[in-house]
């Protein structure tokens, strides 16, 4: 079953185009170590929350704009290999110089628990970070599953939600911290894919005022969860 790679990180605005260019360099060497697909999107409509959002999460720094990617593998074994080789790998070496502070990136593993919808290339991408207790795994995919179909019915191309499994903690930034997750809780790591920003938008005017796609707070606390809505930039 598929499995995802997700990362939060902040770049200068004034690198958009330096950072584009070395995410399409890394490109071959994940496909190279077995990767299906690399996704980069840059900040586009990505509010502040009042306790939690991509900007603290990341430690954003003046002049600097919050990104959302992932990396999709076949499985979770192919990305532990990756993840093995791209140590021993001289075109991962080459990518040391890197035009943002990964000291603050953060990223994990995560299981797929519901991938609803056609791979395709998108217009736009809404990104969330959720925490959800650890004893609500089942329910949180059935609330994921029965929400998808809502969402392509109104245009959404792809819906993919998950569940944290290999999420470390970071010294500066990490998932945990994003989202004030507490210690009996996990990672949800979502994204909806549409064609356009225009359909996106016209979708969720009507699906705020559709009671099924309202998060269920004895399920997961959506008060804590970060969103946002990005324009992608590199696709595998």
């Amino acid at each position: 079953m598929t499995y995802i790679d997700g990362f939060m990180l902040a770049v200068p605005a004034a690198n958009k185009d330096k950072y584009i260019a070395h995410a399409s360099t890394a490109v071959d060497l994940f496909k190279k170590l077995g990767a299906t697909r690399l996704v980069e999107t840059w900040a586009d409509d990505v509010p502040r929350g009042k306790q939690t959002d991509f900007y603290r999460a990341t430690k954003l720094e003046e002049g600097e704009v919050p990104l959302f990617s992932w990396v999709e593998y076949p499985d979770r074994a192919t990305r532990k290999k990756a993840g093995e080789d791209m140590m021993n790998d001289p075109d991962a070496q080459d990518m040391s110089d890197m035009p943002f502070d990964a000291a603050r990136m953060i990223y994990g593993g995560f299981e797929v628990l519901n991938d609803t919808g056609a791979k395709a290339r998108p217009g736009y991408v809404d990104g969330m970070i959720s925490p959800v207790p650890l004893a609500n795994k089942e329910a949180y995919r059935a609330a994921a599953q029965a929400q998808a179909p809502l969402l392509i019915e109104q245009g959404a191309l792809r819906v993919v939600d998950t569940w944290g499994d290999d999420v470390p903690p970071g010294e500066t930034t990490d998932f945990q911290r994003a989202v004030a997750a507490k210690a009996d809780e996990t990672i949800g790591f979502s994204f909806i894919e549409w064609p356009s920003r225009q359909v996106r938008d016209a979708a969720w005017a009507i699906l705020m005022k559709d009671p099924r796609i309202a998060p269920d707070p004895k399920i997961w606390d959506a008060s804590r969860s970060i969103m946002g809505g990005f324009e992608p930039v590199v696709d595998l």
